[in-house]
């Protein structure tokens, strides 16, 4: 398998480094590279995923040309020639994992849209018979599909620190009415055209969040889209409400860090090859049955 790519590095470049993200700021543009960094439960592992940075920018840029007749997004372009120099000189480290993106004003909500109940959604929902505040019906199960989509925002925290679920009304404080309303009504929207296209491929869209961000005035779809690390994606054909479900991400990841007893802080720790291998095919298989086609390597 080949190695994983922990860190882009461009000579004499500035870089801000995130939980996944390497992100090079060209003025009016980014260069954000997708490394193959694997954060469990917000802690930032010593052992990289080989092919998952691909895999989430290769998703992200299916989605955003399959949405681009609903929303304007930031992408420009994914070719390596098309990078400014010393960008075009690196495609061994950024070849099918990067893109070129317009810089936008970042509003800071997370736009989490959640159509089926899992997750903390569950755990609130037992508690108090509500999703971040919104009311829900009596005798829902654990994942079963919610009456309609609810979105669900969420303050955006630091590396290290969990977001903070927020109700609607707050969303209005942070950014206005006029912005929360938009961001919200077309977070539901893409969701919705995501989920219908999704399920046509044996896939349940459970949840997702989406970022936004502001461009001469207008609001655009920002930072990746619907991937296997910021939304819940199940077999549909292994789909049972009441339990866990199987899952196309870092599942495998969480569950030997439960075994193990990490304590979900601290530093990241070193992954056993199985749990490695298991995990980067969960994401291949992905981007496959999302995009009908081979998973090819860069």
């Amino acid at each position: 398998m080949e190695q994983a790519i922990l860190q882009t590095n461009i000579p004499a470049a500035p870089v801000r480094r995130g939980k996944v993200r390497d992100i090079y700021d060209l003025g009016d543009t980014l260069l954000i590279a997708a490394t193959d960094r694997l954060s469990a439960f917000d802690v930032i592992m010593k052992t990289g995923i080989p092919y998952k940075g691909q895999v989430l920018a290769q998703i992200s840029k299916f989605w955003f040309d399959y949405l681009s007749a609903a929303v304007e997004n930031h992408l420009i372009s994914m070719k390596t020639e098309d990078f400014p120099e010393p960008f075009c000189n690196y495609p061994q480290q950024l070849a099918g994992r990067s893109m070129l993106v317009k810089k936008t004003r970042v509003l800071p909500v997370e736009c989490v849209v959640r159509g089926y109940l899992a997750g903390s959604g569950w755990k609130e929902y037992k508690e108090k018979r509500t999703v971040c505040g919104v009311k829900l019906p009596a005798g829902l199960k654990q994942c079963d599909l919610l009456p309609e989509p609810i979105f669900t925002p969420s303050t955006k925290a630091e590396q290290g620190l969990h977001d903070e679920n927020i109700n609607f009304e707050q969303c209005v404080e942070i950014l206005g009415r006029e912005k929360a309303e938009f961001v919200r009504d077309m977070s539901i929207e893409i969701f919705t055209r995501a989920g219908q296209y999704a399920k046509s491929r044996g896939i349940i869209l459970a949840d997702t969040k989406f970022e936004w961000g502001e461009i001469d005035g207008r609001i655009i779809l920002i930072d990746e889209v619907l991937t296997p690390d910021s939304s819940r994606f199940w077999p549909a054909d292994k789909y049972e409400p009441g339990r866990d479900q199987e899952s196309f991400d870092k599942q495998y990841v969480r569950n030997y860090l439960e075994q193990t007893g990490f304590d979900k802080s601290g530093p990241g720790v070193e992954l056993p090859m199985e749990i490695v291998k298991k995990t980067s095919a969960k994401y291949i298989e992905a981007y496959e049955r999302l995009t009908g086609k081979s998973f090819a390597i860069c």
